[in-house]
């Protein structure tokens, strides 16, 4: 029923304390920022305080100064543990996860929905296949009781990791012990139950949307119609060695939009880009993204294109994915490595990154791998090669490995020239990842 919706939305609310306001509470105002600060969602003490839910995870984030972390591990616990969760507020949530649910389905912006269908059609009805979001006719039924199952379910001892960055691992612990060593939560200390612990068990399969893609402009200036595609294989998960090998495939996929202002680091020199989107003027979009998680992976690439042209996008994107097990340039490689590694570097100079890396880290291996020995798996050329180096072998093998799986397909908008599953999975069956070919007598 996806409880944990509900919980996302409530968080932070307007009476977001069990207890009474105290004198603790009242001195957050003097240690958080005065002004929100990138996309985060901003409490009414003006700080970025700001929840995320994933598939897989689910963080609470401050950032503050470093003299109020006793207040602010403070503030953490008490929204985590002791959530009000008052009829007015359940119904405020209500209302506006209704309101996203409108919103997804009038949005310009494809991706969100198309990533929702390429997991329930590559986990059919099982784990990180399930609706990320919220169907609408359970909204009702989601109350306090349903949520507080929920919170005593998922929100364990054994599932939480408390991380901070730019302060001392000493003061952070001692925070940590003193607000939720031994804490009672709001909904009882009652034992779990029904807790889904099954592992992922990627299925393979197609998700169609009808829908008329014509109309999604946002301004009076018209958005031309387009049908988007997404193909997907399993891959592996994050805590296998051919995870770094994938993230590198993925790198030298990369790809984007048709109108991409280019320029260093942009991926112009991607697979994607050189063989779909420079010689197919006609095509939107061909984009590589991979997901990963504890137990499986998913690496898929997502294309648009005019609907007129539905047989012949698939047809490019299934070539694309045959080449990955063909030959590799090293040249195109050292550049996938080093773009990989730039990338990781740069997104972790900011502080909220970090955490986050260090949270999800520790959540899911009990341990953090630093940036240096990530790039030390990644490794850029040397003159001998060392274990731990991606080498061109490397993305044949894992290619080839993803290859013999059954494929994922999502597809929305006008699918009057979609080919059949069948076709797209013998096409990536092939030699050359064409699709077999069909006569009409009549048109």
């Amino acid at each position: 029923m996806k409880p944990s919706i509900l919980a996302e939305s409530l968080t932070f609310w307007r009476s977001w304390h069990f207890r009474p306001p105290t004198a603790s509470t009242a001195r957050t105002a003097s240690c958080l920022p005065w002004r929100s600060t990138g996309a985060s969602a901003t409490a009414r003490r003006q700080g970025p305080v700001w929840l995320v839910f994933s598939r897989d995870t689910t963080m609470y984030a401050v950032s503050a100064d470093s003299k109020g972390l006793d207040t602010v591990v403070g503030l953490l616990a008490d929204v985590v543990l002791h959530p009000r969760l008052t009829e007015e507020e359940i119904e405020m949530a209500r209302m506006a996860v209704q309101f996203e649910l409108e919103d997804l389905s009038m949005r310009p912006d494809p991706e969100p929905l198309l990533t929702e269908m390429i997991h329930e059609a590559a986990y059919r009805e099982n784990t990180v296949g399930l609706h990320r979001f919220c169907p609408a006719e359970n909204i009702a039924k989601i109350d306090r009781d349903v949520l507080h199952s929920y919170l005593r379910n998922y929100y364990t001892p054994d599932r939480m990791v408390l991380a901070g960055v730019g302060i001392e691992h000493d003061h952070l612990v001692e925070c940590a012990r003193k607000y939720l060593l031994g804490a009672r939560p709001a909904w009882g200390s009652g034992a779990a139950v029904d807790v889904d612990r099954s592992v992922a068990q990627y299925t393979g399969g197609v998700v169609k949307l009808e829908r008329d893609m014509s109309k999604v402009s946002l301004g009076p200036a018209p958005f031309p119609e387009l049908t988007h595609i997404m193909i997907g294989l399993e891959s592996c998960s994050f805590l296998e060695a051919d995870f770094i090998p994938f993230a590198v495939l993925n790198m030298m996929m990369g790809g984007g939009g048709s109108f991409s202002a280019g320029g260093p680091g942009k991926g112009m020199f991607t697979r994607l880009y050189l063989n779909v989107l420079n010689r197919h003027h006609w095509m939107y979009n061909a984009t590589a993204y991979h997901h990963s998680y504890e137990d499986t992976g998913l690496l898929c690439i997502h294309a648009s294109a005019d609907p007129r042209q539905v047989r012949e996008m698939v047809e490019i994107i299934t070539k694309e994915f045959i080449l990955m097990g063909g030959t590799v340039d090293v040249v195109e490689l050292e550049r996938a490595k080093t773009q990989l590694m730039s990338m990781l570097m740069m997104n972790l100079e900011a502080r909220p990154v970090i955490f986050e890396d260090v949270g999800r880290q520790v959540l899911a291996t009990r341990s953090r791998k630093l940036p240096h020995e990530l790039c030390a798996l990644i490794r850029l050329p040397v003159p001998v090669p060392v274990p731990g180096d991606v080498r061109p072998e490397d993305i044949r093998r894992v290619a080839s490995k993803m290859l013999r799986g059954k494929p994922a397909v999502a597809a929305l908008g006008d699918l009057s020239d979609l080919p059949s599953y069948e076709h797209i999975q013998a096409a990536l069956s092939s030699r050359d990842g064409r699709l077999p070919r069909t006569y009409r007598l009549f048109r």
